[in-house]
């Protein structure tokens, strides 16, 4: 075991050895690389000396060769060696090389002088502390959280909650540093969080102003502002601890917790910079003082909230906060605030006047974005403000049952009988279904002479010209149209769906030319169409718990029979307006788009046609009797897709 412990411990030497070589071998080769370039415009560093030393002072031997080779050196006071050597016919250039490499040197070539100095080895960099977010998720659509929760700690939790649900939830200072585990999976929010704490000895309650209060079981509730200062004071020595009359500034993993009671803005960015060691410039001394408590913020957050209200705002550039008025010019950020869940269009329109003041802004389509110039104050505003509106817009899909049932009944009896043309043409018509018969003259002689020879009954032949139609006939029939179409849309948008019917009627146009001698009328004719339409017109709104709202227009239009064969159809129009609320993918009945329609002629010889029995031979009547129901189904599917 001891063994392999050493051959892990020379691994690691020689790896360190090899590393280190290697960057120093970086470093001469890019002094070399560098060298030569510059000895293309400068040749004399491709001269060859004849040199041999002993401890001689490093500087002068430097000098003395750029003496004798007309080149402009600088050499750092802090070069002390010294050198013993011997060079025979070797270049400037590669004396140099050897020189940064044997003496560990650094050159610089600034126009035409080179600069030696001492390398210094840089420091490593430390990579930024990355850290890990707890499982955690919400939806904004029906206020669940669920939490996947191992060892976390809480200050940790409390944040990530914070974040990504909007909601403010704070705790006390006693449990800062808790670790918590528990395993919930799409529970109410505030559901979740009492079961969170109940599995890890906490307890949680909510404030007046909705804030949500983390703490010990066991502990009081001691959350009021007045008595912050007092126990901070008393239950928190931490590291970097700065205490003043009335300012507390506080750090933790270069996070800053900061308490000040009517101390002036100035004196707070001094104390809070000093101990964040950030680098700050002043264009305008803030003026004023400020009641501020902060936890655990950044120092960019610290500055927002510190200047929020006042004519003062920051920019960061690079490494440096620059501190003035808002209405410097070189205090304005621009940027581009992109929207993830709903489109550009209108947004400028829905922020608020008072938010827009100082800030210029333009819709950039192509990155469904915002362009914004104004103070970081304002642009962070604006910037919560977007992300409060950018959630996700849901998206319903509407399916239509549409049922349209035909009933009509026609019934037509009675016998016509006169004279007319064409009396000796073939008897025609139908028997069955229905009985529609036309008897020519010889059919009607037959009947008569088969009649004649019955006894004393003698009734003659008609004339050649007589005709005869018998009609009894009984109609029934049932139309059912339906069609399923389907459509969709964004919440709180209107969407239409129309079937209909189109027909022709003929228009002429006569125009008279007025002529004295000869008048003359010209004539034009214009084929004109006309529709009739089944159109639903449905906005849908959806609430907090899925409830979707529909507000429905239905309008039928149906053709009436024609005056003439070239005029316009006649049309009816039936239509309704209906504003409901369903749940989600319930389906819904619309109805009452109902027609009823009673006909009923006839006609006869006067008076004997009202006799109840000769009414069917010396007259004729028609009845008909039509239903119309139109009935539609809705049903809404709301979607976050």
């Amino acid at each position: 075991m001891k063994r392999f412990k050493y051959i892990l411990l020379l691994l690691f030497a020689y790896s360190s050895i090899q590393l280190s070589y290697a960057q120093k071998t970086n470093r001469i080769k890019a002094i070399e690389t560098e060298l030569k370039t510059y000895s293309g415009t400068y040749t004399n560093l491709n001269n060859e000396v004849d040199l041999s030393v002993s401890n001689s002072s490093l500087k002068e031997f430097i000098r003395g060769i750029a003496l004798a080779n007309e080149l402009n050196v600088t050499i750092a006071p802090d070069i002390t060696n010294t050198i013993t050597n011997n060079f025979s016919k070797a270049k400037v250039l590669d004396v140099f090389v050897y020189l940064c490499q044997e003496y560990n040197l650094e050159l610089d070539i600034i126009g035409s002088i080179i600069s030696f100095k001492k390398y210094i080895k840089p420091l490593p960099i430390e990579k930024p502390y990355v850290r890990k977010n707890p499982d955690i998720s919400y939806k904004v659509s029906n206020d669940f959280l669920s939490l996947k929760l191992k060892n976390d700690t809480l200050d940790y939790i409390v944040e990530y909650i914070t974040d990504v649900s909007g909601k403010n939830v704070i705790m006390s200072p006693n449990v800062k540093g808790k670790t918590v585990s528990v395993f919930i999976k799409n529970r109410p929010f505030e559901e979740a969080l009492d079961k969170m704490a109940l599995s890890n000895g906490l307890k949680i309650s909510k404030t007046t102003d909705n804030f949500y209060f983390v703490e010990l079981e066991a502990e009081q509730d001691v959350v009021k502002n007045n008595n912050r200062n007092t126990n901070r004071r008393n239950n928190n020595t931490a590291q970097n601890n700065q205490n003043t009359d009335n300012l507390l500034v506080e750090l933790k993993d270069s996070l800053v917790t900061v308490e000040a009671n009517n101390i002036e803005i100035q004196k707070i960015i001094e104390e809070v910079s000093g101990q964040l060691k950030e680098n700050y410039f002043l264009y305008d001394t803030p003026k004023g003082t400020a009641n501020l408590y902060l936890e655990n913020a950044t120092y960019g957050e610290f500055l927002s909230y510190l200047l929020s209200g006042s004519d003062y705002t920051f920019k960061q550039d690079k490494e440096v906060y620059l501190i003035g008025n808002r209405n410097s010019e070189s205090l304005r950020q621009t940027k581009l605030i992109e929207l993830e869940n709903r489109r550009i269009e209108n947004v400028l329109d829905a922020i608020p006047a008072k938010l827009k003041e100082g800030i210029e802004i333009s819709e950039f389509i192509e990155l469904n974005g915002l362009i914004v110039s104004g103070s970081a104050i304002d642009l962070r505003e604006l910037e919560e403000f977007v992300e409060i509106i950018d959630v996700i817009v849901p998206v319903i899909t509407i399916d239509v049952i549409i049922a349209d049932v035909n009933d009509s009944k026609t019934l037509s009896t009675g016998i016509k009988a006169g004279l007319g043309e064409n009396p000796n043409g073939p008897t025609s018509g139908t028997v069955s279904p229905g009985i529609d018969l036309n008897l020519s003259t010889d059919a009607i002689n037959d009947v008569v002479q088969g009649v004649n020879g019955l006894g004393i009954i003698n009734l003659g032949n008609v004339a050649p010209n007589f005709y005869l139609s018998l009609k009894a006939l009984e109609e029934d029939g049932i139309v059912k149209v339906k069609s399923t179409p389907t459509v969709a849309t964004l919440n709180g948008h209107e969407t239409n769906m129309k079937i209909g019917d189109q027909q022709y009627y003929l228009e002429v146009n006569n125009q008279i030319v007025n002529n004295q001698l000869n008048p003359n009328v010209y004539q034009s004719q214009q084929w004109k169409s006309v529709t009739a339409d089944l159109s639903i017109t449905v906005t849908p709104s959806v609430s907090k718990d899925e409830q979707v709202t529909l507000d429905i227009k239905v309008e039928q239009s149906t053709f009436t029979t024609k005056v003439s064969e070239t005029a316009p159809p006649g049309q009816t129009t039936r239509s309704f307006e209906s504003l409901v609320r369903v749940k989600n993918g319930e389906t819904i009945l619309l109805g009452g788009l109902d027609e009823n329609q009673k006909t009923a002629t006839s006609s006869g010889v006067p008076f004997i046609s009202r006799i109840p029995v000769l009414r069917s031979i010396f007259g004729s009547r028609s009845k008909t009797k039509q239903k119309k129901q139109l009935t539609i189904f809705i049903k809404p599917t709301i979607s976050y897709e």
